[in-house]
């Protein structure tokens, strides 16, 4: 009874191990995606460097679920520039 109650426990810390080396794995995925956010946030000067049209408003310049990356700039708008507007609710 020694032998497997000592192997039963060691399954147990292994799947303890394993479970809270998954959970430290995703946290930092989740806090990696985050800090690429707001390091994209810093460098574009925009809440939203990335962007999804939505629909097919922009053809046919962009296609509906293209990704759009932002970027804000002082400069004065220029011909044949895209403006892109947030629009609060």
């Amino acid at each position: 009874m020694g032998w497997i109650g000592e192997t039963v426990d060691s399954i147990k810390s292994i799947q303890i191990r394993q479970v809270l080396n998954q959970a430290v794995s995703l946290g930092m995925i989740v806090t990696s995606a985050l800090i690429i956010w707001k390091a994209l946030m810093c460098i574009t000067g925009s809440e939203s460097p990335v962007v999804v049209v939505l629909s097919g408003s922009m053809e046919p310049g962009f296609k509906r679920g293209d990704i759009l990356f932002l970027h804000m700039s002082k400069d004065p708008i220029r011909t044949g520039e895209i403006v892109v507007f947030n629009v609060d609710e």
